[in-house]
């Protein structure tokens, strides 16, 4: 399995197809509001795994209920439920995956194959279930689960195994030692400019603001960006940091995420001054 997922990571003949369903994808959420909510920003968390848990929930119910006598219009309901949930989900996950890097988007087309002949084959359990062809449907609604069920080990090997939408700058915070760390004199840091400085070889940003200081770390949590080498913008009244490589945006007084296509907040450190020299720690 292993090796078949690296082929899979490895094969750009897929790319052809990745690159126009993208182009398809960019091209019709095209609103900023739009790709900000289905990418979770509102939330603070990606949204596509959260709305998973319905579809999936509700079909594998319905696969027990389907092994229990006198319980077909319970599954039937349950199916119809996760079938329809299964859409807004659905577009949820493009809206992530367009976002990614060229290697993730071929086992996330692969992860939404599956999950569109799943969906197919839930479709196809309902007409059979309504047209009194109730085996019928049992048997579609086990082969859709089954196809779910390999889009879903493809998701998990995309999120833990590729990192995809997961935030990338964490495991750097996990580099950094217990206790205040010297980060020079706070005469030193400009006003409103950033300003990139290294805590035991792991690059923050500073970003002086009268007397306050934030300290952030500089690594994009969506894709690694240099936030050290982005542009300070005003968003809604806060000076806020954007990454230069694909425009997610970040509170520079909160680390709050602001827009996509990241959907986790930025750590920020807290900082003192001691006679004068500027310090940060671990949250």
């Amino acid at each position: 399995m292993r090796g078949l997922l690296m082929k899979l990571e490895q094969n750009s003949r897929l790319d052809g197809i990745g690159d126009r369903l993208q182009r398809a994808v960019q091209g019709t959420l095209r609103g900023q509001r739009i790709r900000d909510f289905l990418h979770g920003v509102w939330l603070g968390h990606p949204l596509h795994p959260a709305m998973v848990q319905l579809p999936v929930g509700a079909w594998m119910s319905a696969a027990v209920l389907d092994l229990m006598p006198g319980q077909r219009r319970a599954a039937t309901t349950l199916i119809a439920a996760g079938t329809v949930t299964a859409v807004p989900a659905a577009v949820a996950g493009l809206n992530d995956w367009a976002a990614l890097s060229r290697d993730q988007r071929r086992v996330g087309l692969v992860h939404a194959t599956a999950n569109s002949i799943a969906l197919a084959c839930y479709v196809g359990s309902l007409v059979a279930r309504r047209n009194g062809r109730h085996g019928m449907g049992r048997a579609l609604a086990y082969a859709g689960l089954s196809a779910a069920s390999g889009g879903a080990y493809l998701g998990g090997h995309l999120a833990y195994k590729q990192g995809a939408q997961v935030s990338q700058s964490i495991s750097e915070m996990h580099l950094m030692s217990e206790g205040w760390h010297p980060l020079g004199d706070l005469s030193s840091v400009p006003q409103r400019q950033l300003v990139t400085r290294e805590i035991d070889d792991v690059a923050v940003i500073l970003y002086r603001h009268g007397d306050d200081v934030t300290v952030m770390l500089e690594r994009c949590p969506h894709q690694s960006g240099p936030l050290g080498e982005g542009k300070v913008e005003q968003v809604d009244g806060h000076d806020c940091v954007v990454c230069p490589w694909h425009g997610s945006t970040f509170r520079l007084n909160g680390g709050e995420v602001v827009h996509g296509p990241a959907a986790n907040d930025q750590v920020i450190l807290p900082t003192r001054v001691v006679d004068g020299r500027l310090e940060a720690r671990l949250p």
